[in-house]
């Protein structure tokens, strides 16, 4: 079998005095969605944002295609083709969803092609194309935080439960635009509380327990 694109081993993370991953060993395949289950307060968020390097590991290693990224900043994280979508969304609520897309663009100008392509993804991103970012609803507002990582090609793109609070027809346009997401090629790490949404797409699971 060829190595995992991304692999923890043995991953402790501190936040201040709260000693929070305690020896994560987590393998995702290249391809397709892994998703990472587990109750709350378990560590999914946690393990994420240390992979993104927002926190740093205390122990272990973080490999990603076969690279020790354990102590990179998160910037040159990103640069290797890693993007995060936060449970808290992250968008510049002041700024128009075009502004937004604009930033996340960081190479240069937005791919008009690739973009066309999102908007297929999300209605909603051409449709308030010129409107602030702050005065769309909760599932548009989830909407533009994964069009945002999605505007350049990413590797892997990791999210961090999409489908939380929102009404079942947004999860189910999610869930789609995920779907289609995963047959290119960029690989997802999932983490999410909806079973339901996660087992239709996902095709590995590990479980955080303990």
């Amino acid at each position: 079998m060829s190595a995992p694109l991304l692999e923890l081993s043995g991953v402790h993370t501190h936040i201040g005095p709260y000693h929070i991953l305690q020896g994560v060993d987590l393998a995702v395949p290249e391809g397709g969605v892994a998703v990472l289950l587990g109750r709350n307060g378990a560590g999914k968020t946690t393990t994420l944002r240390t992979i993104m390097g927002l926190w740093t590991a205390s122990q272990g290693t973080i490999t990603f295609k076969g690279k020790d990224i354990t102590r990179l900043s998160t910037p040159e994280i990103a640069k290797h083709g890693i993007a995060f979508v936060p449970e808290d969304m992250g968008i510049f609520t002041d700024l128009t969803v075009s502004e937004n897309m604009t930033l996340a663009a960081n190479s240069g100008p937005i791919d008009s092609s690739r973009l066309d392509w999102i908007k297929q993804l999300f209605p909603p991103i051409g449709t308030f194309w010129d409107s602030s970012a702050g005065t769309l609803s909760g599932g548009q507002k989830q909407m533009l935080s994964v069009a945002r990582a999605i505007i350049e090609p990413r590797t892997l793109i990791l999210i961090d439960e999409p489908t939380k609070g929102l009404a079942p027809a947004i999860i189910k346009a999610m869930t789609d635009a995920l779907r289609e997401l995963k047959e290119t090629d960029t690989t997802i790490l999932l983490v999410e509380q909806n079973f339901a949404m996660a087992s239709t797409i996902g095709d590995t699971v590990s479980v955080m327990d303990d």
